[in-house]
C-alpha cells in the first residue's frame, strides 16, 4: 500500500495496458469494497458497478468507446451506472438497512426518512438523473485513488456512448444507465505516456488559503 501522495504521483490515465496481466481475486475484491465504501449523498448509493471481465464483450464495446483500445486490453472494465429506481420504496429499503445495521427501531428514523423523501421523490427524472450522476463522479474519484494506493492502473473515461454500452450490456433490463467507464489492470511496459512528468498548476495558484 503506497503513501497516498506517492500513489497520486504514480497514477496517470493509462493509454496502453499489458494485455497478459491479470488482477488477483483479492485485488478485484478490494476494488469492489472501495466502490461500496465511497461517499454518496445521504449514503443512498444511487448507483451500481458493473465489473466486466469478458474479452468478447469488451471487444463489442470498443466501437462504443471511440475505439480506445484500453477497453479491450484491460484486465477488467468498470462501468459506473446510475439506478433508475430511486423512489419512495428504495428509500424505505435504505432505512430498513440502517435500522438493522445499527440496531435502531424503524420508527425512530421516520423523521429523517420523511425529510429525505420530501427532498428526493419530487425531483423530475432529469433532476434525479443529474443528482445520481454527481454521486457516480464522487465514487470514481474514490476508486481512482484506491486503485492507485493498491498499484492498480486505471483510465477514467467519459468518452464513450452510454446508449451503446446500455445496449451491449443490456443495462436497461437491470434498470441501469451507464455514466462513466474505467478500465483497470497493469500498465504496459511500453506505454509512452507512463514516463511523462505529471503536469499540475503550482499549489499557490491551485489553492486559496483563508486563515
Amino acid at each position: 500500500m503506497k503513501n497516498i501522495i506517492d500513489a497520486l504521483e504514480w497514477r496517470y490515465a493509462v493509454k496502453k495496458f499489458n494485455e497478459e496481466a491479470l488482477l488477483s481475486e483479492q485485488q478485484l475484491e478490494a476494488v469492489k469494497k472501495a466502490f461500496n465504501l465511497s461517499a454518496s449523498s445521504y449514503g443512498l448509493q444511487p448507483y451500481k458497478l458493473v465489473m466486466l471481465q469478458n474479452k468478447a464483450l469488451q471487444e463489442r464495446l470498443l466501437p462504443h468507446s471511440y475505439n480506445q483500445k484500453q477497453v479491450v486490453q484491460a484486465a477488467a472494465v468498470l462501468v459506473f451506472c446510475i439506478r433508475k429506481d430511486i423512489d419512495s420504496s428504495y428509500i424505505d429499503g435504505y432505512f430498513g438497512l440502517i435500522a438493522s445495521a445499527r440496531g435502531q427501531s424503524p420508527e425512530s428514523l421516520d423523521g429523517y426518512k420523511n425529510f429525505m423523501k420530501s427532498t428526493l421523490v419530487g425531483k423530475t427524472p432529469a433532476e434525479m438523473s443529474l443528482w445520481a450522476t454527481n454521486q457516480v463522479y464522487l465514487n470514481m474519484g474514490t476508486l481512482l485513488t484506491a486503485c492507485a494506493a493498491m498499484e492498480i492502473d486505471s483510465c477514467p473515461m467519459e468518452g464513450f456512448s452510454p446508449a451503446g454500452y446500455n445496449q451491449v450490456l443490456e443495462l436497461d433490463k437491470m434498470g441501469l444507465e451507464a455514466v462513466l467507464v474505467m478500465p483497470i489492470g497493469i500498465r504496459a511496459s511500453d506505454d509512452s505516456v507512463a514516463i511523462l512528468k505529471k503536469v499540475r498548476k503550482p499549489l499557490e495558484e491551485a489553492v486559496i488559503t483563508i486563515s
